[in-house]
């Protein structure tokens, strides 16, 4: 089987490519990305020697290139996104035109080359926010309430894909994830942020309302997850990938202080950030019950060595924050563009 992986040079993208050569050895994977800001090419470094393996840099948005690199193709899984709700403030445009446009050149690339299976990935974000004290949590056929330019893309894009279910027949499976932690995050997400400041003595920049919470997953489970999904779910449905662990802005400072053995006094309160949601929380039950999917990281073991891996890791993450890794992508596209 050939899986075509798109987004697969950033964070969760490379960690799942690198989760299904392991996993899947047998099976070829190429990663298409078009190397934006967060797309980075040593992220999948250790991996570029394997002859089940090769990249192919391009935008989802561009028809033509990803229908010749979908040639051949049995299953996509798309990761690619603008996900910073941030950046997404500051400009929403470029989150529509990649997060819902894209999706729908990509889908009808995928279309016209066959594929069994397109796999969209969605966020919990889609659903809204919850309060702090509330009990209930997402499911999957609750309406969709974004409040932010990036969950509403991402909303959007969830109606595009199952529309392509509904009028086109088109083998489509959605999983709505946590918030993802793990190796190779870029440094503009709270955890690299957090460990990298306090590596370098900076301040962790802690929202006012810093007791809003995430519900966090390591990016191996969330790919567990997709595997099981591709293998067991059911064409045209929904999955939530969550793991019912809740930790505020705050929790995840002290414990990025504490294991790091740096001071509190590195914690500064910044400004809310516009629409700061409160809360979200995925049910899962329908994944655990139908697929026998759970979260085999215990977050306590996968959040330290996250921190340690940024720890022991400072050249990856200090060109990231410099921008010196384009030198590696020039010598990558000098060496191998043309063999792909």
């Amino acid at each position: 089987m050939t899986i075509f992986v798109t987004g697969g040079a950033g964070f969760i993208g490379s960690n799942f490519v690198r989760y299904w050569l392991k996993t899947h050895p047998e099976d070829s994977v190429i990663a298409y990305d078009a190397l934006t800001y967060a797309g980075n090419l040593e992220n999948l470094r250790d991996v570029e020697n394997n002859p089940h393996y090769r990249f192919v840099k391009g935008d989802i948005g561009d028809y033509a290139v990803a229908r010749a690199a979908l040639e051949g193709v049995d299953v996509v899984v798309n990761f690619a996104a603008e996900s910073h709700n941030d950046r997404g403030i500051l400009d929403p445009g470029i989150f529509l035109r990649t997060n819902v446009l894209g999706t729908q050149i990509l889908l009808a690339a995928a279309k016209d080359a066959n594929v069994s299976r397109f796999h969209h990935i969605s966020t919990c974000e889609v659903f809204g926010e919850l309060e702090l004290d509330e009990e209930r949590m997402f499911k999957e056929n609750d309406a969709y309430l974004p409040k932010t330019p990036y969950n509403a893309s991402k909303a959007a894009a969830n109606h595009v894909v199952m529309s392509y279910f509904h009028t086109f027949k088109m083998p489509i499976t959605i999983s709505h994830c946590a918030n993802n932690y793990g190796p190779y995050q870029f440094p503009e997400k709270v955890i690299p942020v957090f460990a990298t400041n306090a590596l370098e003595d900076k301040p962790l920049p802690v929202f006012k309302t810093s007791q809003n919470r995430r519900e966090w997953i390591h990016v191996d489970d969330h790919a567990r997850a997709i595997d099981l999904i591709l293998q067991k779910g059911k064409v045209g449905e929904a999955y939530n990938v969550g793991t019912r662990v809740e930790k505020s802005v705050e929790e995840i400072a002290n414990l990025v202080l504490e294991t790091l053995g740096k001071p509190s006094s590195l914690k500064t309160t910044v400004p809310d950030r516009l629409q700061h949601d409160k809360r979200y929380l995925l049910d899962p039950t329908k994944i655990e019950r139908e697929l026998g999917w759970k979260a085999e990281i215990p977050f306590d073991q996968g959040i330290r060595e996250t921190i340690l891996w940024y720890r022991d890791n400072p050249e990856w993450w200090t060109r990231c924050k410099s921008g010196a890794y384009q030198e590696y992508y020039d010598m990558y596209y000098q060496d191998k563009l043309g063999k792909l």
